[in-house]
C-alpha cells in the first residue's frame, strides 16, 4: 500500500470504544434475561459454519462503535486492494493472492499483465495428473513398487497445514498412501520418521519455494541418504542407479527449478507456486500435493471450493453480517479495550487436534508486529497468543484457567453435528455427551454461578468462594454439519481473514514475517563454533559460548556415530 495507515487511536471510534469499554460491566446473564432477540441477532451464517457470538462481551452500542472503526481505518478498502493483487505486503513490495488459489477456473484476475487463475489452474491439473498415477499405482519406485508412503518434508507453513488437514481428514483418505511428516531440523524427527518404512515403496516431497530452507534441505539430504542405504541393501549386488532412484523416489514443491535438478529431482516433477503466496497461507496451493496424494483431487478441490465460500462471503457480506469482520473486531476490542492477551480456540472435534498449532503460526507470524506497513511504531499492542487443545482434554487441562483465573481469555469452541466416528456407549450417543461438554462449557462460561447458588446446594460457608464462577467469559462457537474438505476449507479461510482484519485495523502488513529471519541468519554463524572453530566461537556473547563449552563437554558418542 503507498498511502500510510490510519492510526487506529486517533479516530472517533476509538475513542468510543475507550469510553465504552470504561463504562462496561459485563453482565451476559442480565443481557440474555433482558434481550429475547439477542442470540438471534448475534448468530451468523458463512457458507456451511453456523456462528453464534451472542456470548460475546458485546453490546449494541459496542458493535456499532466497531463497525465505525473498521469503516475509520479502511478495513474494506485494505481487503479489496488485497482481492485485486495489489501489493499490500509493503515491506517486500508484493501481492497477497492466496484467495487467488481458491478461485474457480472459469474466473479471471489479471494481475501485472498475467492471468494468475489460469496459472494456478494448469499447476493443479499438474498436481492432480500425478496424485492419480501414485494413487492408481502407476507410478512406481526404482525397483517398481508403488508408492504406499509419502513423506512431506517442510517446515512451517510447508508443515503444519498439510499435516493439520492430513489429520483433519482422516476420513477421507481411502485409495491414498499413508502420509507421514518431516519438520524439525533436530535428527530424531527424520530418524523416527522413517524408522519401519521401505525405502522401495516411499515418496519424498521436498516442500521449499526458495529449495534453500536450512531445514528442509537437511532433512531432504538425510532422507536421500537413507533412501539410498536402504536400496543399495536391498539390492542383490549391492549397487543402485543413484540419479534414477532419486529422480522415481524425490519430488519437489518449489520454483527454484535450478536446484532441484541439482538435488536429483526430474524438474517436470516439481510443482511451483508464487511469491504472492506466503508461507502460512499455502496449504491450498502446491505445498498441499501430499494431501492431494491422500485424499484424491475430487475431494481437495472441495475443500478449495470451501475455500472460496468464506473469501465470498468476506468480500461480498455487509458489515454487520460479516463473519471474519465482525470475529476479527472482536478480537480487537478484547486485545485493545479489555486487556487480553491471548485467545484460545477449542476445536470439539478430536479430527482438528492440530487446528491450533495451525492458527499458532497463521495468527502469530502474521500480526506479532510493532511497526506499521509504513515503517512507522504502532500507536497501540497488536497480536495475542493464540492456543488451545481439543475438547475434553483441554477441560482436564487448563480450563480451571479460563473459569476462575484472573486472566481474561476469550475462546472459539468448534463442532460438528455429524461426527466421522459414531459410537454409542450403551444406550448413550457418545458424540451427543462430547456436545454436552461443547455446550455446558460456553454456557458456564458465560452465566458462571453465583455465591447464592453454591450455598443454596448446602456446601460449607468457608469453600464457597472457591466453588464460585465469576462467569461473563466470552466465547465464540462455530458449529457446521459435519468435517468435510468444504467446511475444513471455509474454517481455515474464516481465521486467514479474522487475521487480516485485526492487522488492517492496526495498520501493519500481516503478510512479512522478518521477525523469524535473525535466529535464522545467527544460526549460521553459531554453528561453527559449535562444531570447534575457535575464532566463531570468540566472536559469541559470553553466554553463548558458555552453553557451547557446556556442550561439547557433555556430547557423548550416539549410536549412530559409534557405528
Amino acid at each position: 500500500m503507498s498511502t500510510a495507515p490510519v492510526d487506529p487511536t486517533t479516530t472517533p471510534a476509538w475513542s468510543r470504544l475507550t469510553t465504552l469499554a470504561a463504562g462496561l460491566e459485563p453482565d451476559l446473564r442480565g443481557w440474555f434475561a433482558a434481550d429475547a432477540d439477542r442470540v438471534e441477532r448475534h448468530t451468523h451464517v458463512a457458507a456451511d459454519l453456523h456462528v453464534d457470538l451472542s456470548k460475546a462481551l458485546l453490546t449494541d452500542e459496542v458493535l456499532e462503535a466497531l463497525l465505525e472503526l473498521a469503516e475509520q481505518t479502511g478495513v474494506a478498502a485494505h481487503r479489496d486492494a488485497m482481492l485485486r493483487g495489489e501489493p499490500v505486503n509493503v515491506t517486500e513490495g508484493r501481492s497477497v493472492l492466496h484467495t487467488a488459489l481458491r478461485l474457480p477456473a472459469d474466473a479471471s484476475l489479471v494481475v501485472d499483465g498475467e492471468d494468475v487463475v489460469a496459472g494456478v489452474h494448469q499447476v493443479l491439473e499438474r498436481i492432480y495428473a500425478f496424485a492419480r498415477r501414485v494413487r492408481s499405482g502407476e507410478w512406481t519406485g526404482a525397483t517398481g513398487q508403488p508408492v504406499r508412503t509419502v513423506v512431506n518434508i517442510g517446515i512451517g507453513g510447508s508443515d503444519l497445514g498439510p499435516v493439520m488437514a492430513y489429520e483433519a481428514l482422516q476420513p477421507y483418505r481411502d485409495g491414498g498412501p499413508e502420509v507421514r511428516f518431516i519438520s524439525n531440523i533436530d535428527p530424531t524427527d527424520a530418524a523416527t520418521t522413517l524408522a519401519d518404512l521401505d525405502p522401495a515403496s516411499t515418496l519424498f516431497i521436498v516442500s521449499s519455494k526458495t529449495f534453500g530452507t536450512l531445514e528442509t534441505l537437511t532433512n531432504a539430504r538425510l532422507c536421500r541418504r537413507w533412501l539410498l542405504d536402504g536400496l543399495r541393501a536391498a539390492a542383490d549386488d549391492g549397487s543402485v542407479d543413484e540419479q534414477d532412484a532419486v529422480a522415481r523416489h524425490f519430488v519437489a514443491v518449489s520454483t527454484a527449478l535450478d536446484k532441484v535438478a541439482d538435488f536429483g529431482i526430474d524438474p517436470d516433477n516439481a510443482f511451483g507456486f508464487w511469491d504472492w503466496v506466503g508461507g502460512r497461507y499455502s496449504l491450498d496451493s502446491a505445498i498441499g500435493t501430499s494431501l492431494v496424494l491422500a485424499i484424491g483431487p475430487e475431494r481437495f478441490a472441495e475443500m478449495l471450493a470451501g475455500f472460496h465460500a468464506i473469501d465470498e462471503h468476506f468480500r461480498t457480506a455487509p458489515p454487520e453480517r460479516n463473519v471474519p469482520l465482525l470475529m476479527g473486531l472482536l478480537n480487537v476490542w478484547y486485545a485493545n479495550f479489555l486487556g487480553a492477551q491471548s485467545h484460545a480456540v477449542l476445536p470439539y472435534a478430536q479430527l482438528l487436534h492440530r487446528f491450533p498449532a495451525y492458527l499458532q503460526q497463521l495468527t502469530m507470524e502474521s500480526n506479532g508486529k510493532s511497526v506499521r506497513w509504513d515503517g512507522s511504531p504502532v500507536t497501540t499492542t497488536t497480536g495475542e497468543v493464540f492456543w488451545g487443545e481439543p475438547g475434553t482434554n483441554g477441560q482436564h487441562a487448563f480450563y480451571q484457567l479460563i473459569h476462575q483465573g484472573t486472566r481474561l481469555i476469550p475462546a472459539d469452541f468448534i463442532a460438528v453435528a455429524t461426527p466421522a466416528h459414531p459410537l454409542r456407549d450403551g444406550d448413550t450417543d457418545v458424540h451427543e455427551l462430547f456436545l454436552a461438554n461443547f455446550l455446558a462449557q460456553t454456557r458456564a462460561l458465560a452465566f458462571g454461578k453465583t455465591a447464592e447458588e453454591v450455598r443454596a446446594e448446602g456446601v460449607d460457608e468457608a469453600v464457597v468462594p472457591a466453588r464460585t464462577f465469576p462467569g461473563n467469559r466470552p466465547t465464540t462457537s462455530i458449529m457446521a454439519p459435519a468435517l468435510t474438505p468444504s467446511v475444513l476449507g471455509q474454517l481455515v479461510a474464516l481465521y486467514e481473514h479474522i487475521t487480516f482484519t485485526q492487522g488492517a485495523v492496526w495498520g501493519i502488513d500481516s503478510f512479512d514475517q522478518w521477525g523469524v529471519e535473525l535466529g535464522k541468519q545467527l544460526a549460521t554463524q553459531v554453528g561453527p563454533a559449535i562444531a570447534g572453530d575457535a575464532e566463531a566461537l570468540a566472536q559469541q556473547d559470553a553466554s553463548t559460548q558458555a552453553l557451547i563449552a557446556y556442550y561439547r563437554a557433555h556430547r557423548g558418542s550416539s549410536s549412530e556415530e559409534s557405528r
